[in-house]
Formats: C-alpha cells, structure tokens, sequence
C-alpha cells in the first residue's frame, strides 16, 4: 500500500517524508486555505514547493467545475511538474475532462467519491487515481470501508489500471482495514500515519530493555 499525506503544509510533508513511507501528496482548495495560501501565482508556486519534497504523486485540485475551465486549469497545473497529479471532482464534466487528460498522458485523481456506480465511470474514463470519502460516509452512518472494499473488487473483476485512493481517513484503523482489503494507496493526516508507530507494549518493552542495560552496564 502506498502512503500519501492529505495536506498542504509544507513542514509536515517533510517530516513525512523524512521518516521514509511517504509516496505522495493530495492537496484541497481547503487545506490550502488552511495554509493561507491564495492567489492563483501563491497556489502554483506552493504546489511546486511540494514538489520539491516529494518523489512523485502531488495532487492538485481544479476549481472550475465546466468542461472547457477544468481542462485549461488541468494544463496549467500539470505544467507545473511531471509529478503533478490533476485532481478532478466526479461530476458529468468531471468525467469528461478525465477522458480527456488520458488521452493526453496526463494523470488523475477522480475526487469525492461515494459509490461504486462513480467508481465505475472514473475507471472507464481512464482516472489515475478515484478517491472515495470513507470518512464522510462513516459520518451519515454508511459503511466507508464497505464501499472501498465493493470498488476493489469490481476493479479487479476487469483488470482496470485505476488505482483506489482511500480518502477521508480518520484515524489508524482505517488505515489497517483499508490495506486488508486492497485499497492501493491510503491519503491520510500526519496524525494518522505516525500513530501507526505506538503501541504501548512497545513502549513498556524498550523502557525494560533499557532499565536492564543500566543495571548491568551502569
């Protein structure tokens, strides 16, 4: 399973990055709010500053929602760098647009994904990427992990070269259950992926193995 972080702050790709899991980066017109990132000469100039830190796999987001803007804006992003990935909502012009930048050896990221029905089309459209929202369905009580799991399957079913992006992830456990089941990248927050790290047996294991050292060794 691949690891991306979901964010746009700088000093956090970095970090995920130098503990050595980190395979690429998705990026939200939200999170580069958070940032306080604005303007269209900022927004670019950032998504190359991520670039630079990563090895592949940046996702940026168009914010046109017509035909004719998300392939101009798609164009300009993927100028950019050849690692970015052009994100693009799962709307009709969605998939029309991902048609067109296949067609063109320009990789995507079919975003806010709900159902296998969506998955489906991205897939056929030729998406890089589809990304289902497992931790927006958990929130109106519908199985995330399910809907992850139907997408796996159906793909595999038809030998389709998109891969599933689990979004939206919470917290660990959603991390474990979306690699039992296949999903081929996790995007996460840094929270997230370091609390794969703890476990409290570990923790108790190492204060042992130390205590013990300095008993004998002083």
């Amino acid at each position: 399973m691949k690891f991306f972080i979901d964010t746009a702050n700088l000093a956090e790709i970095k970090e995920a990055y130098d503990l050595g899991v980190l395979d690429g980066v998705t990026t939200n017109p939200s999170l580069m709010a958070k940032e306080g990132i604005s303007g269209k000469d900022r927004i670019l100039g950032h998504y190359k500053a991520i670039c630079d830190i990563v090895d592949d796999c940046v996702s940026a987001e168009v914010i046109a929602t017509d035909l004719k803007g998300m392939i101009a804006e798609g164009e300009e992003l993927a100028d950019i760098d050849d690692k970015i990935v052009v994100k693009i909502p799962m709307i009709e012009d969605g998939v029309k647009a991902i048609k067109y930048f296949s067609q063109k050896g320009i990789r995507t990221n079919c975003t806010l994904v709900f159902s296998a029905g969506q998955a489906l089309l991205a897939a056929k459209a030729g998406a890089s990427y589809v990304s289902p929202f497992i931790g927006r369905l958990d929130d109106v009580s519908t199985d995330g992990i399910q809907l992850i799991e139907q997408i796996v399957h159906i793909y595999n079913n038809y030998g389709y070269a998109t891969e599933v992006l689990a979004a939206s992830i919470r917290h660990p456990m959603h991390i474990i259950q979306c690699a039992e089941i296949g999903a081929d990248v996790a995007t996460c927050p840094l929270s997230a992926i370091k609390a794969l790290l703890k476990h409290p047996l570990t923790d108790s294991g190492l204060e042992k193995f130390l205590s013990d050292y300095k008993k004998v060794n002083g």
